[in-house]
């Protein structure tokens, strides 16, 4: 049985989800360090490519209006030749100074000056292009329907009894209520609570042949840095890291009551790659939670219908992996998580994540119905729409 100290946490996990009227985007409402410093808290990441094949295309959003000169901004990018391989890493790190012109360097090919304009700036090998500024939030979601199906959630969980996995066994109606209540908002049309909000935007197409020596498989992720004096020396240390849309905040913690949420979140904004695996146990506590949404336990995307404990252990694994698959073999953008789910050469398409493509939607059909379009919360794009052809992408604030 559920406990109040549960339902607590999952008012919290709704917040961690991106329903807190404070978010502006998926990766809001971070750790305190994170949220502390905006310049510094990563709101999304997106990555696709260009139609030609010829340039992987890469966003970072930073909830902060401005950068800063004291943050070390890097995108990573990793090459293979499947889902597990081993991977050829290749970053771009990019800085500030306290007049906003940005130095980028991706091994010695580098990028100076002020990259606000539309026209960016090219890198002296022309191996990438930058652009650096304020921006419009392409990030869209039905904030209010979602804490809303979430109330609920809460009031069903405290009589609700748990699987040996884990998940709580709702029933058809509240199941039903949840779903509908989702795609409302305050018992009208959804609306985009987030529209008119702006980010700093780091934008960037690099040059497919300089980052795909280890194979067409490209992983990205993407880290903030906070310089630190250390005696003579300055120290770097890392502050945030985002790569999939939504794992951290919305399945670190969830209905946890016996953890400090903030502690876990501070300790995955930092860890290194080689630590990842380390969250999987946590991660797997919050898919099982997610899995009850439609009332079904156990048709999740990955989710072992027929074991007990490790019914997650597949999904969790992947995600704790936290980096964002694309297939540069295709330049047409338009299934999320198609590499994940082994889908980019059936569809001829990259995968990935566009500005413009409901991520979100398809991530919480996968964790709630096994699919990417069973669950939606009713708005499915932003205004001013963004462009995925057109650099730098995003719109004018």
């Amino acid at each position: 049985m559920a406990t109040m100290n549960q339902i607590q946490s999952l008012v919290l996990a709704c917040v961690l989800a991106g329903c807190s009227n404070t978010l502006s985007a998926s990766d809001h409402l971070d750790s305190p360090t994170v949220t502390a410093d905006p310049a510094a808290d990563i709101a999304d990441l997106y990555g696709w490519m260009s139609p030609d094949r010829g340039e992987l295309n890469l966003v970072m959003d930073i909830s902060g209006k401005r950068f800063s000169d004291t943050i070390l901004y890097s995108l990573h990018v990793g090459s293979s030749r499947d889902l597990h391989g081993s991977q050829a890493e290749v970053t771009i790190d990019c800085r500030f100074d306290q007049q906003a012109r940005v130095r980028c360097a991706m091994g010695n090919d580098v990028a100076a000056g002020d990259a606000s304009g539309n026209k960016g700036l090219w890198s002296q090998h022309r191996q990438f292009h930058v652009f650096a500024g304020l921006r419009d939030d392409p990030f869209f979601n039905n904030v209010r329907g979602t804490r809303q199906a979430y109330d609920v959630a809460a009031m069903a969980l405290a009589s609700a009894t748990m699987d040996d996995a884990g998940c709580p066994q709702f029933g058809a109606d509240t199941a039903s209520e949840i779903k509908a209540l989702w795609r409302q908002t305050d018992g009208g049309p959804a609306q985009n609570f987030l529209s008119g909000w702006s980010v700093s935007a780091l934008i960037l197409s690099v040059s497919v042949k300089s980052i795909n020596q280890g194979g067409p498989l490209l992983s990205i992720w993407a880290s903030t840095h906070a310089t630190t004096a250390n005696g003579e020396a300055d120290t770097l240390v890392q502050v945030d890291r985002v790569g999939r849309t939504l794992t951290g905040n919305a399945l670190l913690g969830l209905l946890n009551a016996e953890i400090d949420v903030d502690q876990l979140k501070e300790q995955y904004n930092r860890a290194a790659p080689k630590e990842w695996p380390g969250f999987t146990a946590e991660i797997a506590r919050g898919l099982a939670r997610y899995d009850a949404f439609d009332g079904h336990c156990g048709n999740q995307w990955l989710a072992d219908a027929s074991t007990g404990a490790d019914r997650y252990a597949r999904l969790a694994a992947l995600l704790a992996d936290d980096r964002l698959w694309i297939d540069s073999r295709f330049g047409r953008c338009e299934h999320a998580f198609a590499v994940e789910l082994g889908h980019s050469q059936k569809f001829h398409d990259c995968g990935g994540r566009t500005p413009s493509i409901d991520t979100i939607d398809a991530f919480r059909s996968l964790l709630i119905h096994g699919n990417t379009s069973d669950f939606s919360d009713g708005v499915s794009q932003d205004a001013p729409m963004p462009s995925s052809t057109r650099f730098p992408f995003l719109a004018k604030p």
